[in-house]
């Protein structure tokens, strides 16, 4: 088994208070799987009329379970749906065999809840290539289903991790039409982290109700400047994915509340904040934003150069305000630049402007900014208005001896 340290130096201080949303309840087994001792599967059973929304990752080897649920996403609705996650293995690689694990549990899940096969999606997460246990699973289906409770998120949440070393939840409540809806959502990822989604799995539920193709184009849009901006190691994995469920259960109609769409926007991007603040031997949480480049498509090149440079992300954890690696970092990207017009900023420290060092920095100033566990960094390409912000942590020692135990 990998390595875990202890938890995450910027882990929050506790599992937020998560609200009861109508329609919706869970549950969580110690089912064997990889982990022994812990909850490892997870159930969310889904009132009728429930839409889920989803986006995947874009890996070509990608998993047996992602490939059905992107096939199922967007059926009709009328009876319900079922999500179940276990954690410790991803059945991904696996083959046929993959397939038909997915297609087992699926059944057993479908026969446990009284739904459809149709409505049933699944989740897997942790080795690569080992075939899955899945009769572990379909053996403590009808547990799963005789314990749902509507209170149980914070256990699912756990249930899910593989290398995290803390659970991850957000959630935001919002008045719309004068009524209140509820957004509460759970997330795992530590390590396998890039844009094109990562190794994470992120469940979001709500009690708005909102037709299914708007949910869709909605949730696709908020994760390319949320999940699709985080980086801990820039490697994507194959079995990421992220469903939003609208039971429809408060009765409050959200389809074209901006109210609700900023709502949602926040708990995906605090999510994925957690995502990143439990990278893997993480000690510290850096915002790089890039400006004045000629596309915003530009920027976010240069500012995920920059997140993903070893060089950059050591000199973070070593707390030293090398503006070299950035400079570095940003003419390696491919997208333009011009030398003489970039200027840098460690927090609210100019250290280098139009080409050259700034002729007032003090690097102690800029030092001092480096001991935080909240880093900043701004670059501006002066070249047009283009602009991005994403998110990374720095490369300690911690993700190398997570990484090379995780399959001993």
């Amino acid at each position: 088994m990998a390595k875990i340290t202890a938890v995450s130096p910027l882990a929050p201080e506790a599992f937020p208070k998560m609200p009861i949303i109508d329609g919706v309840s869970f549950s969580t087994v110690a089912a064997g799987v990889k982990y022994e001792g812990r909850a490892d599967v997870m159930l969310a059973k889904l009132a009728p009329g429930t839409a889920v929304a989803g986006v995947f990752t874009q890996s070509a080897t990608r998993s047996a379970p992602v490939l059905d649920c992107q096939r199922k996403l967007g059926g009709p609705t009328p009876d319900g749906a079922a999500i179940l996650v276990n954690s410790g293995n991803s059945n991904a690689f696996t083959g046929r065999n993959g397939l038909d694990a997915v297609a087992r549990i699926v059944s057993a899940s479908a026969r446990a809840c009284d739904l459809p096969e149709a409505r049933v999606f699944t989740a897997s997460t942790g080795v690569i290539g080992e075939p899955l246990p899945f009769e572990r699973i379909t053996d403590r289906l009808e547990t799963l289903a005789a314990t749902l409770d509507p209170a149980a998120m914070e256990a699912a949440a756990s249930a899910i991790m593989t290398t995290d070393t803390f659970a991850k939840g957000a959630t935001a409540s919002v008045e719309v039409a004068g009524e209140t809806v509820s957004i509460a959502g759970i997330a795992k990822g530590s390590g396998m982290i890039a844009p094109d989604m990562a190794t994470m799995l992120v469940y979001i539920f709500t009690d708005g109700k909102i037709d299914q193709a708007n949910l869709q184009t909605l949730v696709a849009a908020h994760n390319e400047n949320t999940f699709n901006c985080i980086t801990v190691d820039s490697d994507t994995s194959t079995s990421d994915s992220l469903l939003v469920c609208a039971t429809g259960a408060s009765g409050v109609a959200v389809d074209d509340s901006q109210t609700f769409s900023d709502a949602l926007h926040g708990v995906m991007q605090e999510l994925a904040h957690l995502v990143v603040k439990d990278g893997e031997g993480a000690t510290k949480f850096v915002e790089i934003t890039v400006t004045g480049a000629a596309s915003d498509r530009d920027a976010k090149t240069h500012a995920l150069s920059v997140a993903n440079s070893p060089l950059v992300k050591t000199a973070i954890a070593g707390e030293d305000p090398n503006w070299g690696r950035v400079v570095m970092a940003i003419g390696k990207s491919g997208a333009p630049a011009d030398r003489d017009r970039l200027s840098i900023n460690f927090g609210d420290i100019m250290v280098a402007k139009e080409g050259w060092v700034n002729p007032d920095y003090v690097e102690a100033d800029a030092a001092a900014h480096m001991k935080g566990q909240n880093i900043r960094i701004h670059a501006d390409i002066g070249l047009g208005s283009g602009e991005a912000t994403v998110w990374t942590c720095d490369l300690t020692h911690g993700y190398i001896e997570i990484n090379a135990d995780y399959r001993s």
